[in-house]
């Protein structure tokens, strides 16, 4: 009986920074259109799929992990229609491409947020972990981000803190929330 695996079990997943990969329009940082040109020499190399780094719109606090809209495209790499010619240009050549996804946090400039931070009342506010502080004032446990220091940032207008277990400017997002679980697949169905 032959031995049956799934594409990602046996293929070449080949990862892009696209910031540092190939400048496609001449103006000094990796793009999607120098991806796409770069297409025939990865497909010669024997890879399967391409995994792209974020390319979502961010402040770049975490090089693009630090996500400010889910179905977007950073004006640095290009425009959504330049994503669609890649992913076009990639499935004609047999290649498959994966987008560096982040579902745990969003940035702190995110519109959700940013509403989130308005009031402890804004319909947003439980999209993300917000905890009062502990008795003593200070964080509401000993949780440590993995960047280092608290996982906890005060905010000084909602007198409560947020979680962020990365850096302060990426808040985790709430997935108890049935709200977050539903816009996050919506994203991920764009």
């Amino acid at each position: 009986m032959a031995e049956r695996h799934l594409w990602w079990q046996r293929g070449i997943i080949y990862q892009i920074y696209p910031r540092s990969f190939m400048d496609g329009v001449g103006v000094g940082v990796g793009d999607l259109a120098g991806i796409a040109g770069r297409l025939d020499y990865l497909r010669d190399l024997g890879v399967d799929a391409l995994w792209l780094s974020p390319i979502f719109p961010s402040p770049m606090a975490d090089f693009g992990y630090d996500v400010s809209d889910y179905t977007g495209i950073h004006p640095l790499f290009g425009a959504l229609q330049d994503f669609d010619a890649l992913v076009a240009a990639a499935h004609a050549r047999g290649l498959k491409v994966i987008l560096d996804f982040v579902p745990n946090h969003s940035s702190d400039r995110h519109p959700w947020f940013v509403e989130s931070r308005r009031s402890r009342d804004d319909p947003k506010r439980d999209w993300f972990l917000w905890r009062d502080p502990a008795p003593d004032g200070g964080p509401p446990n000993n949780w440590q981000s993995l960047f280092g220091g608290s996982a906890w940032e005060y905010d000084p207008a909602t007198g409560q803190y947020y979680c962020h277990l990365f850096l302060k400017e990426q808040p985790d997002l709430n997935w108890r929330n049935p709200a977050v679980q539903a816009a996050m697949l919506d994203a991920l169905r764009f």
